[in-house]
């Protein structure tokens, strides 16, 4: 598979958007360092992680994308709102994965607090958006060999 030929779709959350920002950031030097033309790159911006999956299904319909890459963060706070938004946001994708065949990348943080969310959005350490935007490119291949 060319990788020029490779169209990319990214679903981005605007909650917690200064970290979420620092993933995209890693993810897009990622695609750009393997050669994935910027044309080829869709970014839909989505108001919460919660909201994540119904985006990925639409883009799904679209049968144009070789994979897509979530990004979100999720902060545990005082209430039970923390399991509930990672568990669906996780089960949407997931499922949808499945279903479709479509690589869907799971690059949403679930965090016990920010500082530990700033950690893996470091853009000189390992950050979890640049991991996201490897994982989606290997899938490509992967999936192209079976």
């Amino acid at each position: 598979m060319k990788k020029n030929n490779i169209n990319i779709a990214i679903v981005a959350s605007n909650f917690n958007k200064d970290i979420v920002d620092r993933l995209y950031n890693g993810t897009i030097e990622v695609l750009k360092k393997n050669s994935i033309n910027e044309e080829r790159i869709k970014i839909v911006k989505v108001p919460g992680a919660f909201e994540i999956p119904v985006a990925v299904k639409k883009l799904i319909e679209k049968n144009q994308y070789d994979a897509i890459i979530t990004l979100g963060v999720i902060i545990r706070g005082e209430t039970a709102h923390f399991e509930c938004i990672s568990n669906e946001c996780a089960h949407g994708i997931s499922k949808l994965a499945i279903h479709s065949g479509v690589p869907i990348i799971f690059g949403v943080l679930t965090v016990n607090n920010r500082e530990q969310a700033i950690q893996r959005s470091d853009s000189t350490n390992k950050n979890k958006g640049s991991e996201a935007a490897q994982a989606a490119l290997d899938m490509i291949v992967a999936l192209s060999k079976i």
